[in-house]
């Protein structure tokens, strides 16, 4: 049986997944800030509250995630049909032999998780080792990567530059010559790139707190 708490983790899940609060993912999608409040979710005489359809559709409009991907949010174990994706620390994303050209996991030097479904053929799970990408993401945290998936201004994305350099950064702005990267941690330096100079591109779908 579907339950209203069910459905409202499947949202607080999927702000997070985008690195957003419930009040932020209201505000991404048009909707007034206090949209998936706490206090919204049960009326003032007491009654448990659905989300309307109008906001869950304007919700996954503007994450990009398909209602399949919201159902396994539901829960994470039996939401959706489970497949394993490889894992990865995020230190060891710029040694060789573990993404080819494209950005797409290769070799068998990886681990695996299990993940509710994606459609992401080659999606993957980088683990974020350190304090470098603080207050968005944590030491622990596992990033799902949908390198196919399109991307647009203020995604959070994973870059491999030219030199093998992998970072975490948010999507500014990308054209067709370059590419501006805005730092997730405020005591590190924002980025910009020439296209040739950058390796592949892979957004970042989801995150496992």
């Amino acid at each position: 049986m579907l339950r209203h708490a069910d459905v409202w983790t499947a949202i607080d899940r999927l702000a997070a997944a985008h690195g957003l609060s419930p009040s932020g993912l209201a505000r991404r999608a048009g909707l007034d800030p206090t949209a998936f409040n706490k206090s919204k979710r049960v009326s003032p005489q007491g009654k448990q509250r659905w989300p309307s359809t109008e906001s869950v559709s304007k919700m996954l409009a503007a994450t990009g995630a398909t209602l399949a991907q919201f159902v396994g949010f539901v829960d994470p174990v039996r939401g959706g049909p489970a497949r394993v994706i490889p894992l990865i620390g995020s230190a060891q994303a710029g040694e060789k032999g573990y993404f080819d050209d494209a950005g797409y996991p290769v070799g068998g030097g990886w681990d695996e998780i299990p993940f509710p479904e994606v459609d992401d053929a080659h999606a993957y799970a980088l683990e974020v080792s350190g304090d470098s990408m603080e207050p968005v993401y944590r030491d622990g945290d596992r990033l799902i990567v949908t390198p196919s998936a399109g991307l647009r201004r203020g995604d959070r994305v994973v870059v491999k530059t030219a030199e093998g350099e992998v970072m975490v950064k948010e999507l500014v702005r990308l054209s067709a010559k370059r590419i501006e990267l805005r730092s997730l941690n405020p005591h590190h330096e924002d980025r910009t790139f020439d296209l040739a100079d950058v390796a592949w591109i892979g957004r970042v779908s989801w995150v496992s707190q």
